[in-house]
């Protein structure tokens, strides 16, 4: 039975990044990528515990051995003031046992975003995504230009990873463009899980 995984790590308030993450797995599923997406808690001011260990509803929420074991990363975030959201951060921040012990090192990865507005810090957060891959060993893919919808596009999309501009159609439904963008993204990650993982 073939193991390998893309594992779709996202955080989302308003469903654009999530709508995004479900993107990239049609395509990787489509290529033929088994896929896992998952999620993390929402961080609070109260220390007090707030949410339940396994969420009621949607994705479940990643653990440590979903990132070890799987055979690729896209993580997602919406953007906060030009950086990833702080539940997702909050995550990603508690992984040095899996850096120090070179877990993801050479792994593809890719980043992906959504903001309220056309210039709301998309390519800083996506940056933010990439510098915590980057510091994982992992290898990083963007969004070539050889996807038309890239240069076709007049809301979200970037050559650093896939994006939504919710401002573009007061919503947080993903565009035609933005759709392929990402769905051609993920297709692209699991060809190159594929290739490297054979």
């Amino acid at each position: 039975m073939d193991k390998r995984f893309l594992l779709i790590l996202f955080y989302s308030t308003s469903g654009s990044t999530k709508k995004l993450a479900h993107a990239i797995a049609d395509g990787a599923e489509e290529f033929g990528m088994s896929v896992k997406i998952r999620t993390v808690p929402r961080v609070s001011s109260n220390i007090e515990k707030t949410e339940p260990s396994v969420p009621m509803e949607n994705e479940i929420y990643c653990t440590k051995e979903d990132l070890i074991e799987c055979s690729g990363l896209a993580i997602g975030s919406p953007t906060r003031f030009g950086s990833m959201a702080s539940s997702l951060k909050y995550f990603l921040d508690s992984t040095g046992d899996i850096w120090a012990t070179n877990q993801l090192v050479d792994k593809p990865g890719l980043a992906f975003t959504s903001t309220g507005s056309m210039h709301g810090g998309q390519e800083i957060t996506l940056y933010n995504l990439i510098t915590f891959m980057l510091h994982h060993g992992m290898i990083i893919q963007g969004t070539p230009y050889s996807f038309n919808e890239l240069n076709d596009t007049k809301s979200g999309g970037t050559p650093y990873g896939p994006s939504h501009v919710e401002s573009f159609n007061s919503s947080s439904e993903l565009t035609p463009h933005e759709y392929q963008i990402a769905k051609k993204s993920g297709s692209r990650l699991a060809n190159q899980i594929l290739k490297m993982t054979k």
